[in-house]
């Protein structure tokens, strides 16, 4: 236990949303605490050119913008664990637990910002040329490929809506999905279907990444049905199956979708549980973006200052005692 000590407000997760969250907090002198992730920085730490961000007109590296904004929230007091998270126990309006390692927070309220990951497909080269033309983002990065011949790996929504946007700047954008029926939506196939520089590869399945001089050059594909192998010579490829919320910690405490996205009370950032907030990327599953993220988490922010203000604090020592009586009583029972 962390000497006894109950925090205003935690802060779990070190992306775009969990920063800005820590800004806004500290701002309202509220002394947050973010837990912000051994590998922090979210999605953006593993991001080349950022050039969609409003105030960098000359664009920046995913990896500096997040220091930046980790150095901005460090300014007004955020204090920081650069630590994984490895247990929440939320409640209903008392105090809240946030363990890291063999250490123990308290905190009056939380928000919850651990973000989500793109879906990988596993196979050699997506890892090493990420960045170098290969990416998860086609509303991100599809400026990047103006002329260029690309891919769009997937079958579903995003894949169509990926491929959509990235054939504004493209030469030739060729779909790749495994299988020949799609689970994308009537309305949304048709459209990318509609696009004169779009061609869709089916039933075909990526084996490999190929590159040449550190850039992507080529896609190693295999047909389905027949195990045929074919190479599609590419300058880019954008691997579009879908995110991954990170709510394992909190899926069985608050409401999630289908999809494990944590559920809010729109348009704030509540959860069932008085006291907890979601934010960014582990709420949205539409827009995914950097900024989107940040908005999210002022609001986050607003919400927890909102509660603290309005919400009698629960006696620390009285929610201790109680703590220490149930272990006991555990104790004497076995």
């Amino acid at each position: 236990m962390s000497e006894g000590r109950v925090e205003n407000l935690i802060i779990v997760g070190g992306g775009p949303a969990g920063y800005t969250a820590a800004l806004y907090a500290a701002r309202a002198e509220l002394q947050p605490l973010l837990i912000e992730g051994f590998q922090w920085g979210g999605q953006l730490q593993n991001t080349t050119d950022v050039e969609n961000y409003p105030g960098y007109p000359e664009g920046i590296m995913g990896p500096e913008m997040m220091t930046d904004f980790r150095k901005q929230a460090e300014r007004f007091g955020t204090r920081f664990i650069t630590d994984d998270t490895t247990e929440l126990r939320l409640t209903d309006g008392d105090i809240h637990e946030v363990v890291v390692g063999k250490e123990t927070h308290r905190a009056r309220a939380v928000i919850l910002a651990m973000g989500a990951e793109p879906k990988r497909l596993g196979i050699p080269g997506e890892m090493e040329l990420q960045g170098a033309g290969v990416s998860t983002c086609g509303v991100c990065d599809g400026a990047f490929f103006k002329g260029k011949d690309v891919a769009v790996i997937g079958g579903g929504d995003s894949a169509m809506e990926d491929s959509i946007f990235v054939s504004k700047f493209a030469d030739k954008l060729t779909i790749v999905h495994r299988r020949d029926d799609f689970r994308a939506s009537k309305i949304m196939e048709d459209r990318a279907r509609s696009k004169d520089n779009i061609e869709v590869l089916t039933p075909y399945k990526p084996l490999e990444f190929v590159g040449e001089n550190g850039k992507i050059s080529a896609i190693r594909l295999e047909q389905s049905e027949s195990g045929e192998e074919k190479v599609l010579p590419v300058g880019g490829a954008f691997v579009a199956i879908g995110h991954t919320p990170r709510s394992e910690l909190v899926s069985d405490q608050v409401d999630t979708d289908e999809d494990g996205y944590v559920r809010v009370e729109e348009p704030s950032t509540k959860t069932k549980l008085a006291g907890v907030f979601a934010v960014g990327d582990l709420v949205d599953h539409t827009y995914r973006q950097a900024v989107t993220a940040a908005g999210s988490g002022t609001k986050g922010a607003l919400d927890a200052e909102w509660y603290l203000r309005d919400t009698p604090g629960p006696d620390p020592e009285a929610h201790w005692g109680k703590q220490t009586g149930a272990i006991i009583e555990a104790v004497e029972a076995s």
